[in-house]
């Protein structure tokens, strides 16, 4: 047997160990009533939001994350036609603005924060237009460095549609 084919089969016979014991170990239960003591503990800003608002955002922001495998796969390949297509994904429209928006609306800063991502996909989007590999990869720095700036400040805070009138009435839309 190689060298390296050992090391891949003892690394993944380690991997298969650690599953196993950690399936043999039941979760520890969260301290003080579980998921909402979660929430406490996690000092982000809330975005108020229906449940429907949540999940429909949960499923873009998994839609993003493939294209930024997308735009690290063209990259990988020199595919700057594949970079573009999937950088305008992620990119600002006047609907992103819109769905931003209103997922934003109880929030104040989140739409702008929101908005600010899909800007400098657009950068990422340009560089491929131009055929410039170091330009897409910078600008998709700047984009990931945006995108993991607003998950280290916001988190989804799931409520019903009465509480989610009053935060987004608190709050008036004033998008730039």
């Amino acid at each position: 047997m190689t060298r390296p084919a050992f090391a891949l089969l003892a690394l993944l016979s380690l991997f298969g160990c650690r599953h196993q014991e950690a399936a043999a170990t039941p979760p520890s239960p969260a301290p003080n009533g579980g998921p909402s003591a979660l929430d406490e503990m996690d000092t982000r800003t809330p975005v108020p939001l229906l449940p429907m608002m949540a999940n429909h955002q949960k499923q873009n922001m998994r839609d993003h994350l493939v294209a930024v495998q997308q735009i690290v796969q063209g990259l990988a390949t020199n595919d700057f036609d594949a970079i573009e297509k999937a950088a305008k994904r992620i990119g600002y429209s006047e609907e992103m603005g819109q769905m931003c928006t209103h997922m934003g609306a109880g929030a104040p800063g989140f739409t702008e924060q929101a908005i600010r991502f899909h800007r400098t996909a657009d950068r990422i989007a340009e560089a491929a237009r131009e055929n410039d590999r170091s330009k897409a990869l910078g600008e998709l720095g700047t984009t990931l460095q945006t995108c993991t700036a607003c998950h280290a400040v916001w988190k989804q805070r799931v409520v019903d549609d009465l509480a989610f009138r009053e935060a987004s009435a608190a709050h008036p839309l004033q998008v730039h």
